[in-house]
């Protein structure tokens, strides 16, 4: 068994169950756990394989990606001037284009983008599969790339025939989203402890499935004790939709479909109201905060304040890349501290709390108690920042705060489940310009209507 000991840690912010921040502090690994930590007053052991120095460094756990579209990125600055529905009215024609590799070449651009910025765990939200697009495209690259992955095998069956917003050209049979959805648990849903790959059921909106198949995903996946994702309450339109559809507002809407508890996370909930925000801190419900696609696409400002008084799990996601147009998980975290600040309110978030919605907080809505913490036992999914660069000159004082208030920067160093990802800045794991090159063939591909 192999050690690898970091040590000399300038500012580490471990994120367990005291919140213990240490100077001078040392972590140390075997295989794929930590067993070991202490601060500067206590001694590591000495026999072991490899030491990392830190001491020009910030470390906290592996950032978590609770949200991402990462076959968007092969769209990015679409729609520009249009709300979410005109946005997504603006690709659906693209999307249908594309097949296995472009899905593949789309998921390894948005891993690396997600790696750099200091993402361990990311969920992906693949709701769409025309030609040959099946969801094992995303995880033979989330294998290759080293991230733990979360594939959330999405679906869309209610088209603009029927009463939905996507064209009926890009929705399946709800048999066979049941029947693949069914596929994919039994062929690669590993729920052990430290599981590098977990599914999820993930019918995509309320817009664009039917309610028998919420109902029916949600049985699924509780016959097989999975998590369950889907988006709520992202836009005025979304709420005005659901009430003409179903006569409720998007919680009740929710509660009727069997989709609270705590299995369940949900995208956005931009203008989820008071009482739908007491029924999922009631239920354990979690809320995935996506700031800057919210603002992007004009949805509004998510009440991510009254939602953590009220004690709802709440984590973080970059969104799909084309809503966001960028995959920077750390950037995030900067901006959902400003989103909530820019109602009036300099305390509405503070950039601890900001960082703990990227670590424990997206852990908590995956389901996860092995990750999104530092401590002795839990998965070594660690990641460091430098704090010699320009972006962080003037603010030592607090280098904690300092990777949320100044500018995002890409990780120094990546640790996964034990494994060095990211090493002095560097992705180990992929060569970063040939996945654009074969990204950007492929985007140019879509572009021009090319299948």
């Amino acid at each position: 068994m192999s050690t690898l000991l970091l040590k000399n840690i300038r500012c580490l912010a471990t994120m367990d169950e005291e919140r213990r921040e240490m100077a001078g502090a040392w972590i140390l690994i075997r295989d794929r756990q930590i067993i070991g930590l202490g601060s500067a007053e206590t001694s590591p052991p000495d026999d072991i394989d490899r030491v990392i120095d830190l001491s020009n460094h910030v470390v906290l756990p592996g950032l978590v990606n609770c949200h991402h579209h990462m076959f968007q990125s092969l769209t990015r600055v679409m729609g520009q001037q249009e709300d979410l529905f005109g946005w997504l009215r603006a690709c659906y024609s693209l999307w249908a284009k594309m097949r296995s590799e472009h899905v593949y070449a789309a998921a390894r651009l948005a891993m690396a983008e997600l790696l750099l910025s200091g993402c361990a765990t990311a969920s992906d939200h693949h709701y769409i599969f025309p030609n040959d697009v099946q969801l094992e495209d995303e995880i033979r690259a989330a294998q290759e790339m080293g991230i733990r992955f979360h594939a959330s095998r999405g679906s869309m069956s209610l088209g603009e025939g029927h009463g939905g917003l996507p064209p009926d050209e890009v929705v399946e049979r709800e048999d066979d989203i049941l029947r693949d959805s069914q596929r994919l648990i039994e062929t690669w849903h590993d729920p052990a402890p430290q599981s590098m790959l977990r599914i999820v059921v993930a019918p995509c909106s309320p817009f664009s499935v039917t309610v028998d198949l919420m109902r029916e995903s949600a049985a699924l996946a509780r016959a097989y004790r999975l998590q369950m994702h889907t988006h709520l309450a992202e836009t005025d339109a979304d709420v005005a939709y659901s009430l003409e559809r179903f006569g409720l507002r998007p919680g009740d809407y929710a509660e009727a479909m069997g989709w609270v508890g705590d299995d369940v996370w949900h995208a956005h909930c931009v203008k989820l109201d008071q009482p739908a925000i007491d029924l999922f801190a009631r239920t354990g419900t979690g809320v995935c905060h996506c700031p800057s696609s919210n603002m992007r696409l004009a949805s509004g400002i998510a009440p991510i304040r009254q939602m953590l008084d009220c004690r709802v799990k709440v984590g973080l996601g970059v969104d799909g890349s084309a809503s966001n147009d960028s995959g920077h998980l750390l950037n995030e975290a900067r901006q959902a501290l400003l989103l909530q600040r820019a109602q009036g309110d300099p305390a509405a978030l503070s950039a601890r709390e900001a960082l703990e919605l990227a670590t424990r907080g997206g852990a908590a809505i995956l389901g996860r108690d092995d990750i999104g913490q530092i401590a002795a036992g839990k998965s070594a999914d660690i990641v460091a920042f430098r704090l010699d660069g320009l972006e962080m000159a003037g603010a030592l004082h607090d280098p904690l705060a300092a990777l949320v208030f100044c500018q995002p920067q890409r990780v120094d160093l990546s640790i996964i489940n034990g494994r060095i990802v990211v090493e002095d800045g560097q992705l180990l794991t992929a060569d970063v310009p040939r996945i654009v090159a074969a990204h950007n063939r492929l985007s140019r591909q879509l572009m021009r209507g090319e299948s």
